[in-house]
């Protein structure tokens, strides 16, 4: 009997959780898949609920964004990522541009499926490139009222942090966060 206790287990985690395709090692060299569990779920959940307003919501964004890769990384080695490419080179976990706008437009798509953005939908990833040789990907959200875009942009921190989110036009001019 042991087999049936284990399938209900298994079954019981699979329905109990959403599954996520995160990506890493730059450019999306590796792929796995995550379980975003009902307790962590509940967690991004609390941060979300309280937004009065599409600035409240960009901000619980940001920080979901946050919580995001910090479940994320309890389940593949994106928990060794570091901000920027620098910080991190040749660690397995490693996260570029192209990895974070796709994973935070992967965990966006997540929020908006559950209808828990009220005030935002998600975009496709956006693509600066202010040199040729110095491309930078975001993902990105546009407020449903004003038709405001902005980028969700996790790159520039460390694992875990909370996502910087810049109106779309200062971001393609080149913001960066505490500027």
């Amino acid at each position: 009997m042991p087999w049936l206790f284990v399938f209900l287990l298994c079954l019981s985690l699979s329905s109990n959780a959403d599954e996520v395709s995160v990506c890493y090692n730059y450019g999306c060299a590796v792929t796995a898949k995550v379980a975003i569990r009902a307790n962590d779920l509940r967690e991004i959940r609390s941060v979300l609920k309280p937004a009065a307003d599409a600035a409240g919501e960009r901000e619980a964004i940001s920080q979901a964004i946050g919580l995001f890769e910090i479940f994320a990384g309890q389940q593949a080695p994106t928990s060794a990522d570091r901000g920027g490419n620098l910080n991190d080179d040749g660690v397995d976990g490693r996260m570029d541009c192209i990895d974070e706008s796709t994973n935070a437009t992967a965990y966006l798509r997540l929020l908006e499926s559950k209808g828990w953005l009220k005030y935002h939908r998600v975009l496709e990833p956006v693509k600066r490139a202010p040199l040729l040789v110095n491309e930078h990907w975001a993902a990105r959200i546009v407020e449903m009222q004003s038709g405001q875009e902005f980028a969700v942009d996790s790159w520039f921190f460390d694992n875990g942090q909370p996502a910087a989110i810049f109106r779309l036009e200062d971001w393609l001019d080149g913001a960066k966060p505490n500027e």
